[in-house]
């Protein structure tokens, strides 16, 4: 009876927490070519290959808590054929105040000429730093190649900052 009570009584005081509000999130800019990309055959079919490769972002718009984002770069591993991309990784975005926040993502798109030429991810923001400590969040981006193998993005999601603690008390020294 006395654990009956216990799990009953978290679970009211989980319930009656009060919810952190979600916030709105947008974004847009352009991401450079990938640099350091590595590539093994999958020995399948011909043009089937794995990947890893890491880049740079520049952020056109986008703030979160009132900061605006500067840009990020993103590390990723994949696969890749003559018409279809995907990959997963880890993006750092870089606020004007030197916060970070951090992604994890799924990407997939449409190649051609060794070029996404159009595609979409889902994203979940997994930490940050600074102002940025605590925030959680998800939402998706659409993407467009360029010819030079750059690539526009326009992303759109929502994220909740945990509240912050409260100080501790300091003891008097009486």
């Amino acid at each position: 009876m006395k654990y009956k009570l216990l799990c009953v009584c978290a679970v009211l005081a989980i319930s009656a927490a009060p919810a952190a509000a979600q916030s709105k999130q947008s974004f847009s800019g352009k991401c450079a070519k990938p640099e350091g990309v590595q590539t093994i055959p999958a020995g399948d079919k011909e043009g089937h290959v794995f990947m890893i490769q890491q880049g740079k972002c520049e952020t056109a718009s986008g703030e979160m808590e009132g900061v605006k984002s500067k840009g990020g770069a993103f590390a990723e591993h994949g696969e890749s054929s003559a018409t279809r991309t995907q990959s997963w990784g880890v993006y750092t975005e870089t606020y004007e105040n030197g916060d970070k926040l951090f992604y994890d993502y799924h990407t997939s798109g449409a190649v051609k000429d060794g070029n996404i030429t159009s595609g979409g991810n889902t994203y979940r923001i997994i930490g940050g730093t600074g102002k940025l400590k605590g925030v959680k969040g998800s939402g998706s981006c659409k993407l467009k190649g360029n010819a030079d193998g750059s690539l526009d993005f326009t992303c759109t999601g929502e994220y909740t900052v945990s509240a912050a603690k409260a100080p501790a008390k300091q003891k008097s020294s009486k």
